[in-house]
């Protein structure tokens, strides 16, 4: 303000003092807009996997170490006095050759001993040694020779077995596809494998139809799998990106404990997971808090704690009220957390829901207070709002069998497809989502249950080439 106009507002001129207090509320909302704009670009820069959903990849250098837990001061290893742990031997029947090793000379007076000096005064010592013999596959030639009939001169030709239907068999083409979904190998180093490990020669062209193949075979299975996701009474779910050609899409994830379904689809919207998880659904859904899941009533939910204590952590590095919010937030969180690893210990439920209780209380009372409509609460509102809308979800693990307080199961299932999507860089057609659908839903689905994949694909491969049901995944 220049002394002028200073002097003009005290000497009375109106419509000075009126231009003066217009330009001075416009610059005060300017002002407002600037701090919010900062605001959000610094919580932009800060965002990290401590207090995001950012993976622990994608940190700045700038953010901090995570901190460890105080060592025990003990040197690394083997600590003096502990029991040993040894690779077991296998049984004299489980062994595929045996040999026997004699002394030849006495270690004191160098005497050689002669045969029939070969006497065991002890047990001998054991020594196994495993070692792969000389890997090559067997080619089998298959003839299928002509005949003339004497009778009405018809030419015959002998009908091929369903083993010769393709040039490789169910085992080797299940050894194909375990390195591509489990072990997320390329295909031209698949190739390569295949050429020094087995002696065999095949192009990358070969290998997809091998994965296409496997896919094609799995149809069945991934039906039923579906089935059981949507009849389940406890599904995790998550979704990542995904691409096809180049364009964007979504990879969803469903997991109970025992089954696996993984479905690619255009985006990231509730008719998605309503596909996914089917449009009668009545189990407990586990999830984050993406507006895809909010057409579920919140008693069918829970929310993941995991990402809760993310948002705490956010808003604690925030300021003022916010930074009180985030820290009472954390201890809540913190508390819950404790809470349920000693139920994971005793089992304990009623204790379980005596230890929750007062954290529920306490969460109310900080979540009602921080969602009324005031200044020093705009930067967490809409968190604390949006929780106590879904308040019913935070709490379902403190009353229902098989539902954990987080969503990591699911994480932990979409964390191979992601590194499959970032090797592969996505999928090149619809058939080919379709097979990457069905090959994790195979592979994570074994892996639940402890079953081998290799030996799943070779007897789903060995059906799907003689024209029989492909066995399920059970």
């Amino acid at each position: 303000m220049e002394r002028a106009e200073a002097e003009a507002i005290l000497d009375g001129d109106r419509e000075t003092a009126i231009a003066l207090l217009l330009r001075v509320g416009e610059l005060v909302e300017a002002n407002e807009r600037l701090e919010a704009r900062v605001g959000e670009l610094e919580r932009r820069l800060n965002r990290s996997s401590r207090n995001s959903s950012l993976p622990p990849s994608h940190d700045p250098p700038s953010v901090p170490p995570r901190p460890r837990e105080k060592g025990s001061g003990r040197k690394r290893g083997g600590q003096h006095g502990h029991e040993g742990r040894y690779r077991r031997l296998l049984s004299p029947e489980q062994v595929d050759e045996i040999v026997e090793h004699w002394p030849d000379r006495c270690r004191s007076c160098a005497r050689v001993f002669a045969e029939p000096e070969r006497v065991d005064v002890a047990e001998p010592s054991r020594r196994q040694v495993a070692e792969l013999p000389p890997i090559a596959v067997r080619v089998t030639e298959h003839r299928l020779h002509r005949v003339c009939c004497p009778e009405c001169a018809t030419v015959t030709t002998a009908e091929p077995p369903a083993a010769s239907r393709w040039s490789f068999g169910p085992r080797f083409q299940a050894a194909v596809v375990t390195l591509a979904v489990r072990n997320r190998v390329s295909r031209r180093d698949t190739t390569e494998l295949a050429r020094e490990l087995f002696g065999v020669e095949l192009s990358t062209g070969t290998v997809d139809a091998i994965i296409q193949r496997a896919g094609d075979a799995l149809a069945g299975p991934y039906s039923e799998l579906e089935q059981r996701i949507r009849t389940a009474a406890a599904v995790n779910i998550d979704e990542t990106g995904w691409k096809t050609c180049g364009g964007s899409r979504t990879l969803w994830g469903a997991l109970t404990s025992r089954t696996a379904v993984f479905r690619i689809a255009a985006g990231r919207h509730a008719f998605e997971a309503k596909t996914l998880l089917g449009e009668r659904f009545a189990g407990i859904v586990c999830s984050d808090r993406w507006r895809g899941y909010d057409y579920l009533d919140p008693v069918q939910r829970q929310l993941c704690w995991a990402h809760l204590l993310r948002d705490f952590t956010a808003h604690s590095e925030g300021l003022s009220e916010q930074h009180d919010f985030g820290c009472a937030g954390l201890v809540i969180a913190h508390d819950l957390f404790a809470a349920w690893a000693a139920y994971q210990a005793d089992t304990d439920r009623a204790r379980l829901q005596a230890q929750i209780a007062p954290l529920q209380a306490s969460l109310r009372t900080l979540l009602e207070r921080a969602a009324r409509k005031s200044p020093r609460t705009k930067y967490h509102r809409d968190f604390a709002r949006n929780l106590l809308k879904r308040w019913p979800a935070l709490w379902t693990f403190t009353h229902t069998d098989g539902v954990e307080p987080t969503n990591n199961h699911a994480e932990r299932g979409l964390r191979g497809a992601v590194i499959y999507r970032k090797l592969s860089l996505g999928s090149q057609s619809e058939r080919g989502e379709r097979t990457i659908e069905r090959l994790l839903s195979a592979s994570i689905t074994c892996r639940l249950r402890k079953q081998s994949l290799f030996a799943y694909l070779t007897q789903a491969l060995t059906a799907h080439a003689r024209g029989d049901p492909v066995p399920t995944l059970t």
